[in-house]
């Protein structure tokens, strides 16, 4: 059953939300990236284990943002395929995608079965990567 023009509402003002809400995150992390001096937390002779720290806030700083810019562009996405009328549709087999997943994911562009597969399929390796 194809989405009620109620449920294309209600996920488009979801998508809405949460790009406004992921925007205004992202320029305050980028802000903070900016203003806070991670080497300033190893000292003027830092040891190991304190550039180690300051390197890894670092770090997850910029997986944080990196992780809401993905987001943001699948919302970006999701917004074309609303325009395009494509919305909801699972771009792998062509059957609907249920309302609940795209409540609970605005963004998804699979069915649930495709995504599984898809996931299965491109896996990052599990474990040390070094």
């Amino acid at each position: 059953m194809a989405l009620s023009k109620e449920q294309t509402r209600e996920l488009h003002g979801l998508i809405e939300r949460r790009r406004e809400a992921l925007l205004a995150e992202i320029r305050d992390d980028l802000d903070r990236v900016r203003r806070d001096d991670h080497a300033q937390l190893a000292g003027a002779s830092p040891d190991p284990g304190d550039e180690s720290v300051a390197a890894l806030i670092a770090d997850l700083e910029h997986a944080d943002v990196s992780r809401d810019v993905g987001e943001l562009r699948e919302l970006e996405a999701a917004r074309e395929r609303l325009k395009d009328g494509s919305y909801g549709i699972c771009k792998d087999c062509g059957a609907e995608i249920e309302f609940a997943r795209l409540r609970a994911n605005p963004g998804a562009e699979r069915c649930i079965d495709c995504q599984r597969r898809h996931e299965k399929t491109y896996a990052s390796p599990s474990g040390p990567t070094l």
